[in-house]
């Protein structure tokens, strides 16, 4: 393959030839003979862009399931006519937040005089509580004994069900979803590389993984991060990444069995990734780093709320920060009515971060966010919520900040991937060049992307040329 007249990233207009995985060189090339050509007319080709915060099971099961929460619903009326799915079996439902029921957490007979004729199981946003109605509760405890998550009220099971992903799975025998749809939906965004951050991940979802990269269902190439096991699983299409730790403030683990997870991660040569939402979460985190030690490359994940003293011990400590920019814009005004004002400044940190010298790397964490990364950059400059106020403007990047958290090296945060001979040929390209591009930062200004050497997007209303040389074309 063949970029023509490319403003190749850090470069002036050139030619760029792909051999196989890689790129083979850069310069004022000749057509050969049967090359595919791409002509680029002086738009901007980056480095395609890297996630590096993603749920993509759940993205996956997402698409086959009914939206619930804000934006799209938000009041009760909203939430009972978004459920009036046709339809005898089970229904899935995410999204749900407990302002559309003004600030209730529905129990299972809510939910029944709002579906009462099928299973109904409804994911909070957050991605860590399920909401079930009697039909659910039903089925489940018929094949299942109920786990320690199922909360019980004083006339029984309520049907809150906190932290119980694998039970649920287990007792319903779901199978890993196809990857195919929403993988295609990154590539659409100019997203070549994900890593998935599910702290189950073990070798088991693992082998799916690799099946789906083996069948082409999953195209961007991917690092998987999980628990302690993982290590044990084959890695013949997927590379190691973190360990994971996903604290909840409410039930914190032991102190001196997290530091013995640490350690045991440190020793498999694992960086540890620790899921931080709230400021206890990242006070515990820095204690824990602390006295277990810390090793390049351990990262807190989303560092939601990080007040100037914890920006300085994350600092002492070489901690880099997985940031998701784009929840201000989904969010913010939900969290300027949520979080105590003495915090508003601490939320969603990314200036701070860089002036101590934080490496940074940006995540969806999709499907609990926009998988859009451009969003997330648009956010990062803007720093405003839905309604337009804006959170912490002193925290604002540059453009070409922001795309640097989306090409970071996922093994090596710390680095830029580049494009030249002998990289991978993981390139995104826009339809217009650098300088119209960054004050845009659109996901619609994406016009073809190539993962491992193969186009696997092309938009179709704004295409560039693409032709294979013939031997009577070619000089």
């Amino acid at each position: 393959m063949l970029i023509r007249n490319a403003e190749i990233f850090g470069r002036t207009l050139c030619d760029l030839r792909i051999e196989g995985a890689l790129i083979a060189e850069i310069g004022n090339l000749p057509v050969r003979p049967h090359e595919l050509v791409i002509e680029a007319r002086g738009a901007a080709l980056l480095p395609g862009l890297h996630d590096h915060h993603i749920h993509l099971a759940a993205l996956a099961a997402q698409r086959g399931s009914v939206q619930c929460g804000p934006p799209q619903v938000t009041d009760a009326a909203a939430l009972f006519s978004a459920l009036q799915v046709p339809g005898t079996g089970w229904l899935r439902a995410t999204g749900f937040h407990e302002s559309v029921l003004g600030g209730d957490l529905p129990e299972a007979a809510v939910l029944d005089r709002m579906v009462a004729d099928r299973p109904l199981r409804l994911q909070h946003r957050t991605g860590r509580m399920w909401l079930l109605n009697s039909r659910a509760l039903d089925e489940l405890l018929a094949i299942a004994a109920p786990p320690p998550g199922l909360e019980r009220g004083d006339s029984g099971f309520t049907g809150r069900l906190f932290d119980e992903d694998v039970w649920l799975q287990r007792a319903l025998a779901s199978l890993p979803p196809d990857f195919g749809e929403a993988s295609a939906e990154l590539a659409r965004f100019g997203v070549t590389g994900l890593t998935d951050m599910s702290p189950r991940n073990d070798p088991v979802i693992a082998g799916h993984f690799a099946q789906q990269r083996a069948e082409r269902r999953l195209l961007q190439s991917t690092v998987l991060a999980g628990g302690l096991t993982l290590a044990e699983a084959e890695q013949d299409s997927w590379r190691l990444g973190p360990l994971k730790l996903h604290l909840h403030e409410a039930a914190l683990p032991d102190f001196d069995e997290a530091i013995g997870f640490i350690r045991a991660g440190h020793a498999q040569g694992r960086a540890l990734a620790v899921h931080c939402v709230t400021e206890v979460e990242l006070v515990f985190t820095l204690a824990l780093l602390e006295v277990a030690g810390s090793m390049p490359g351990d990262r807190i994940e989303h560092v939601s709320v990080a007040a100037p003293e914890l920006v300085e011990r994350m600092a002492a400590l070489g901690l880099y920060a997985c940031v998701q920019p784009h929840f201000i814009a989904e969010r913010g005004d939900r969290y300027l009515a949520d979080v105590e004002p003495r915090h508003h400044r601490d939320l969603y940190r990314l200036r701070s971060l860089r002036k101590a010298g934080i490496v940074m790397a940006g995540g969806s964490d999709a499907p609990y966010g926009s998988a859009d990364p451009w969003q997330a950059m648009a956010a990062a400059i803007s720093r405003c919520t839905p309604s337009g106020t804006c959170i912490g403007p002193d925290e604002a990047l540059t453009p070409e900040e922001t795309l640097a958290l989306y090409i970071a090296d996922p093994q090596d945060l710390s680095r830029a991937r580049r494009i030249a001979p002998g990289e991978p040929a993981d390139l995104c390209l826009l339809g217009l060049p650098w300088s119209d591009a960054r004050s845009r930062l659109s996901s619609a200004d994406v016009t073809a992307t190539i993962c491992a050497g193969h186009l696997v997007h092309q938009r179709v209303d704004q295409s560039p040329v693409e032709r294979l040389a013939s031997a009577d074309t070619a000089p």
